[in-house]
């Protein structure tokens, strides 16, 4: 298991297939700031609650110079349904055996029910057109989130 990737340190890089089975690394977008989002499952509730909240500010990023990312274990059908079900404008990569997940720190042991198992803890970051982790939000609640990631940016950028 990997440690959660600090403010200051360079961001783990990564390489994945995107919802229409591009791939899409960080390399990619060193020109410009990146929220990556990790999330455990297309079409649950909070999730999906989370990804159009980034649909809904998507504009508002894009001019800050950044892009949105969401990263679950889902393949790459998944998301397709999941994004024309929700008409949803963000890119999401599928990360099935968690690499990706796995260096950010995001995958990790998780309590429901009683029950201990590995999952996705819910968690974004910024990342700086300099490859930088920018800011980090580990176990994220949903509501309010997207507005505080864009705020952070906002900041960060004026």
């Amino acid at each position: 298991m990997t440690d959660i990737p600090e403010v200051g340190q360079l961001a783990p890089n990564f390489s994945a297939k995107d919802h229409n089975g591009n791939t899409v690394s960080l390399k990619d977008k060193s020109d410009r700031w990146l929220v990556l989002y990790f999330y455990p499952k297309d079409n649950t509730p909070g999730c999906t609650t989370e990804a159009k909240d980034f649909t809904q500010y998507t504009a508002h990023f894009q001019e800050l110079g950044a892009d949105i990312i969401g990263v679950s274990p889902d393949l790459e059908k998944s998301h397709c349904k999941f994004i024309d079900k929700h008409n949803l404008l963000i890119q999401l990569l599928s990360d099935p055996e968690h690499k990706v997940i796995e260096s950010y720190g995001a995958w990790r042991l998780k309590k429901f029910m009683g029950k201990e198992y590995m999952g996705v803890v819910r968690s974004t970051f910024l990342i700086s057109p300099d490859g930088k982790i920018a800011q980090v939000w580990d176990k994220v609640r949903v509501k309010g989130h997207v507005e505080k990631v864009l705020t952070e940016l906002q900041k960060l950028v004026s």
